[in-house]
């Protein structure tokens, strides 16, 4: 039923204004709307709405979105660039990009939105 309708994943976000530049700035994805709700922009799975949940966020401890890409080493460079800082978790053997190899052979790597979100870059093994 749902299989040819279109994603729309949900970001929280205490200021918009800041979610804003940084997803549409940083990360590159074009902005489709914005209100004084939320800001939502497109990408290639899907629209992402990330929305005004005032003081009431708690970030959470697990990655909430995420980009499976070609080549991660590249997409984490740019991301660099433009001034990302990549997530280390201990006991993963992470390289000096901040990409972990998982035994399987994919590649990933974490950073926080301004928020304090996880989100992910994924590179498939």
């Amino acid at each position: 039923m749902l299989a040819s309708a279109r994603t729309v994943a949900f970001v929280p976000s205490t200021d918009l204004g800041r979610s804003r530049a940084f997803y549409e700035s940083v990360l590159g994805l074009p902005v489709v709307s914005a209100d004084g709700f939320a800001v939502v922009v497109d990408g290639p799975g899907g629209l992402i709405r990330i929305t005004d949940v005032g003081s009431a966020l708690r970030v959470q401890s697990f990655t909430v979105l995420g980009w499976e890409v070609e080549d991660v080493a590249a997409e984490v460079d740019e991301l660099l660039a433009g001034g990302v800082e990549f997530l280390r978790y201990p006991g993963l053997d992470h390289d000096d990009r901040g990409v972990w190899t998982a035994p399987g052979g994919a590649r990933v790597a974490w950073f926080h939105d301004p928020d304090g979100n996880t989100l992910s870059l994924s590179q498939p093994a």
